[in-house]
């Protein structure tokens, strides 16, 4: 097999990519892997200087990048974001989200009301305001970015949990409707992985502990190990993929 060939299956020029949460961790990663395969990349986040920073990095490796602010806590903080981005897009990845913890007993309204505005509503209404363009030209891949405890319990985490959850169905119910027009909606899961949403978290010894312990591999991801899954559900190489969550998690959610 040549790398010719490997190229050609998983190439993205020509192809504008929209990436949510792109100023660091899982986003700037995925950002910059798609600029990579070729495709002109938006890079949405709240901080414009991060945002321009993660623009620089993929300009200096001779990709093609820009940076929109992108405030998706609210409906009209999505359409402001949609609208100042403009079509067409080929490529949306929704990789915005926010992780608080809290005992479910004493979860506070606004916590739980945070994480499913944005881990939720945020990527259902960025599904539909750059869906709509996907499904009229019949071309576009959506990719979510879901996690394994949108499939499993953990202690703690309630409303992320259910806010994961709910893009597990957002995923598979947009999927299986709109892939019969040319549009392919599908998902990443990642596990813990190494980025400052959940710093905080990881400093604390026996939580640490306790997740590297549920994950068969031993140890949490790194950023640049969401680069092949991301480029992979962008390309062409997916076309007969939908409402699928690609699991990038070293086993956390097969024991």
């Amino acid at each position: 097999m040549s790398a010719d060939y490997l190229s050609q299956l998983f190439a993205l020029d020509g192809r504008r990519a929209v990436v949510t949460g792109g100023t660091s961790g899982l986003g700037a990663a995925m950002a910059e892997a798609l600029a990579g395969a070729g495709a002109e990349v938006v890079v949405g986040g709240r901080d414009v200087e991060r945002a321009e920073q993660v623009v620089a990095a993929i300009r200096a490796t001779g990709g093609s990048a820009s940076a929109v602010l992108a405030d998706l806590g609210t409906p009209d903080g999505v359409e402001r974001f949609a609208a100042d981005v403009g079509e067409p897009v080929d490529i949306l990845l929704n990789a915005a989200g926010l992780f608080e913890r809290a005992p479910g007993e004493d979860t506070p309204l606004d916590v739980w009301d945070r994480a499913l505005a944005l881990n939720a509503t945020a990527t259902f209404l960025l599904c539909k305001a750059f869906g709509r363009g996907m499904l009229e030209r019949g071309r576009g891949k959506i990719i979510n970015v879901g996690s394994t405890d949108g499939i499993v319990g953990v202690p703690e985490q309630v409303a992320y949990c259910a806010s994961k959850g709910a893009v597990v169905q957002i995923t598979k119910t947009l999927g299986a409707e709109w892939i019969k027009h040319g549009v392919n909606v599908n998902a990443i899961g990642p596990c813990d992985f190494d980025t400052p949403m959940i710093a905080g978290a990881l400093d604390e010894p026996e939580y640490a502990d306790w997740i590297v312990q549920a994950i068969p591999a031993g140890r949490i991801g790194q950023a640049r190990e969401l680069a092949g899954a991301a480029v992979y559900l962008a390309s062409d190489a997916s076309d007969m993929v939908a409402g699928h969550m690609l699991m990038v998690d070293g086993g956390r959610t097969i024991i």
